[in-house]
């Protein structure tokens, strides 16, 4: 015999040994435990009792009441034994009193009804409770829930369920001062947020789970800057699984959530003019930029999406997951999905895949983008950024695609290294041929995205990860931060506006000092800045400047109907002289001289 069959026959037995108790308890209640002067009515109860357990057995079997598991009983079993037990009792009336059994008293068999629904239920709580004790004797991480709603509840069952958390909730917090005192499943809720501090000493708490599914971007920004200084572990629950009432998720705190400045509001419908059901490719879609490009643009259903990256391992991944998504939601089977390797320094791959497939929108995302790097090989930066984006646009014009958007830097105002010189360069290019009479030109300017390949926040981590120390440049060192999907949401609205060469800035908002974001990162794990993980002070690398910019002293800003992206006037750059510049750089890159003679080269040249 199988264990789940021992199971039910064992859950069988207890509950008919709950009937046949609680039809006698019923019959002593009933006559106030003077039972010796009604004794015939016990001996009716003996002879009815095989077909009362009959009928309970049939209608618990055919309802499904064994199938459920105790250790998640909830008000649906309840109301699953309760409703069978109802309907099995009024069965057992009509059979007995149809088969002429000895009469047995009305009242007898409503209490007994009462009793084991008691009895049946009882058990079934009594089981999780017991279970739910023995597993949090266990658990040892002291732990607070903030937000005393359903996310809350759904998330202490969760904690104390599953075996894999070994917090165990001591209590809750809310800022509806009305719920302080109250319990939620025997968890008392102790206080506001501002009680945090108090409690968090008071009750030696460990970690804290934020499960507000409604909290705005800004709200979790308030609650973990008030965790943060308490050096406890925050975590935050998914909010996607609970609005589908399944099982709720928890997630580390991320920078995200303190950087990130919440939902970007798109026209949607401007979007869709320019991508729904048109052939739109993407340069480095295996790249942070590109592959998020690649996501958001599947939203807004193209007839054909070409992810084009010399990459294959990264174009790879993206297919996987692309794929993966495209199974599950019907929306994007509409989309053929190309995936094509490729180089944008190689002119006749590019004449192919666009003569071939013939794009109406490309987005060029293809750059090499480390600085430190491309201070070491400047020749490599000039290939692919310059002449790259040159043969992109080229081949846009050739092939008379629509409309063509170059992803640019903060790092292209005002460079003092290669990387940003030549990205500087690119945006030249897209001015110099905003009058091409065939494709609309644009190019969207931003600066750090967080998480983002070979970006601080991974190195941070694995730094932390490893015990320390992590090392930040130097202790004054600012930058601008955007999230990915924030950053490529608003390319695809500036698109939308993209015409004659324009330069579009997103608003980064404030610069962020970088030793502050180290620290963070170091209290999101739970541990203490400068006490638990070191950060050390290495000096500037090659070519690195103290802050961005994100404007030249000369471009005339103007804001679009987007508020987070503003457009510089376009500058007139003559094509001629242009193209003799990057010819130079051709010139000067095969040429046999030192490399620091090469990147004095490639600054000088953009001046």
């Amino acid at each position: 015999m199988t264990l789940r069959k021992i199971r039910v026959l064992a859950l069988v037995c207890l509950d008919m040994t709950v009937i046949v108790c609680s039809y006698f308890l019923a019959y002593a209640l009933r006559f106030d435990f003077k039972i010796g002067t009604q004794f015939n009515y016990a001996i009716a109860i003996v002879k009815a009792l095989p077909v009362i357990l009959l009928l309970h057995l049939a209608i618990y079997l055919s309802l499904g009441v064994f199938r459920s598991l105790w250790k998640y009983v909830s008000i649906e079993e309840a109301f699953l034994l309760t409703t069978s037990t109802v309907l099995a009792n009024v069965l057992s009336v009509l059979v007995l009193t149809i088969a002429r059994f000895p009469l047995i008293p009305r009242g007898v068999y409503i209490i007994a009804t009462l009793l084991i629904i008691i009895g049946t239920v009882g058990s079934r709580v009594f089981y999780r409770y017991i279970r739910i004790r023995s597993k949090s004797v266990n658990k040892k991480v002291t732990s607070l829930i903030i937000g005393a709603g359903d996310g809350g509840y759904f998330l202490l069952r969760e904690i104390n369920a599953n075996p894999l958390y070994e917090n165990k909730v001591v209590g809750f917090i809310d800022d509806d001062t009305g719920k302080k005192g109250r319990f939620i499943n025997g968890v008392e809720i102790l206080g506001t947020c501002d009680d945090l501090a108090t409690i968090v000493e008071e009750k030696n708490i460990e970690a804290v789970f934020i499960a507000i599914p409604s909290a705005s971007k800004e709200e979790l920004k308030r609650i973990i800057s008030i965790c943060q200084p308490l050096n406890i572990r925050v975590r935050i629950m998914s909010i996607a699984e609970v609005k589908q009432y399944s099982k709720p998720v928890v997630r580390d705190v991320s920078i995200e959530d303190l950087l990130g400045r919440g939902e970007v509001h798109l026209e949607t419908k401007e979007i869709s003019e320019y991508v729904e059901n048109k052939i739109v490719c993407v340069t480095g879609a295996g790249g942070s930029i590109g592959s998020e490009l690649c996501r958001q643009l599947l939203r807004f259903n193209p007839k054909q999406l070409i992810c084009l990256d010399i990459s294959e391992n990264s174009l790879y991944d993206l297919q996987q997951e692309i794929e993966i998504q495209k199974r599950k939601n019907d929306k994007y089977k509409d989309t053929d999905i190309l995936f094509l390797i490729g180089s944008i320094r190689d002119t006749k791959r590019l004449a192919h895949v666009f003569g071939v497939y013939k794009p109406n929108v490309v987005f060029h995302a293809a750059a090499h983008k480390h600085v430190p790097l491309m201070e070491d090989s400047p020749r490599e930066a000039v290939k692919n950024n310059v002449v790259g984006t040159l043969n992109v646009v080229q081949a846009c014009i050739h092939n008379k695609v629509d409309k063509m958007v170059l992803i640019s830097t903060d790092k292209a105002v005002n460079p003092t290294n290669v990387m940003g010189a030549t990205k500087r360069m690119c945006e030249l290019i897209i001015q110099a041929y905003r009058n091409n009479g065939v494709t609309k030109l644009g190019a969207v300017r931003f600066g750090n995205v967080l998480g983002s390949n070979g970006s601080v926040i991974p190195l941070f981590k694995k730094q932390i990860e490893s015990g320390g120390p992590i090392t930040v440049t130097d202790p004054e060192i600012t930058r601008y931060f955007m999230t990915i999907p924030e950053a490529t949401q608003l390319v695809l609205q500036a698109g939308v506006y993209a015409n004659h060469g324009d330069i579009f800035v997103l608003d980064m908002g404030s610069p962020v000092k970088i030793t502050k974001l180290a620290e963070d990162l170091i209290r999101l794990s739970g541990l203490r800045p400068y006490d638990d993980i070191d950060i050390e002070f290495v000096g500037l690398r090659p070519g690195e400047k103290m802050y961005e910019e994100l404007a030249l002293g000369d471009e005339v800003r103007h804001k679009t109907k987007n508020d987070l992206i503003f457009v510089n006037e376009p500058m007139e750059v003559d094509l001629t002289d242009l193209l003799n510049k990057v010819q130079i750089l051709e010139e000067t890159i095969i040429k046999n001289i030192p490399i620091s003679s090469v990147k004095q080269e490639i600054l000088e040249i953009i001046k």
